[in-house]
């Protein structure tokens, strides 16, 4: 079982490069390349999806104790699948410098320091927004260990609730065997005496 999901986790893995390289060059074309290209990492995000399912149904299939160790590592590679949309999304409205000054003509070289302002404001946002969804992702990773941590005990609760009363059925029957004994002894005592 767990074969058949690392497996795919080397598909996934070689998908995302391949689309990784793309949607980083998307910007840079324009007309038709563009758009074949864009149609291109359409298709291979949606191989992506399709793999993201086949492994799910995978990890159904593998055992309790190793599941949420399976469960985690999907988790990551969703997030990593939705971060590939959100770069591949961008990529397709990002202009390269080319077209940039293709649309702004030679009078968009006058207005050079507010691009490269404009440029880092940019990066800076984009820094931020990448570490706020990288914690956003740890926290939901961490409720995520402590929902399975509260399940896990719950199943052990449940199942010591369960020895209990077994234990004490035992118990019961033992006390009564008990009882029994005690009256055949009475009774086969009183037989002996007559």
């Amino acid at each position: 079982m767990s074969s058949d999901f690392e497996a795919y986790e080397q598909d996934f893995g070689t998908l995302t490069a391949d689309i990784t390289n793309k949607v980083g060059r998307i910007p840079k074309l324009g007309g038709e390349e563009k758009t074949q290209l864009v149609l291109n990492v359409d298709k291979q995000l949606e191989e992506v999806r399709e793999l993201l399912e086949q492994m799910d149904l995978e990890v159904r299939e593998i055992p309790a104790q190793s599941r949420a160790m399976y469960n985690s590592r999907l988790r990551s590679y969703k997030q990593e699948m939705e971060k590939l949309e959100k770069d591949f999304k961008r990529s397709r409205i990002a202009y390269s410098d080319e077209v940039r000054h293709e649309l702004l003509g030679e009078d968009g070289n006058s207005s050079e320091s507010q691009l490269i302002k404009l440029r880092e404001e940019r990066a800076h946002l984009l820094d931020n927004t990448e570490k706020l969804e990288r914690s956003s992702r740890r926290l939901e990773a961490g409720y995520q260990i402590a929902v399975e941590t509260e399940q896990v005990g719950q199943e052990i609760l449940a199942n010591l609730n369960s020895d209990r009363e077994k234990i004490q059925r035992a118990r019961e029957r033992l006390r009564e065997t008990d009882a029994n004994l005690g009256k055949s002894s009475r009774i086969l005592t009183g037989m002996l005496r007559r």
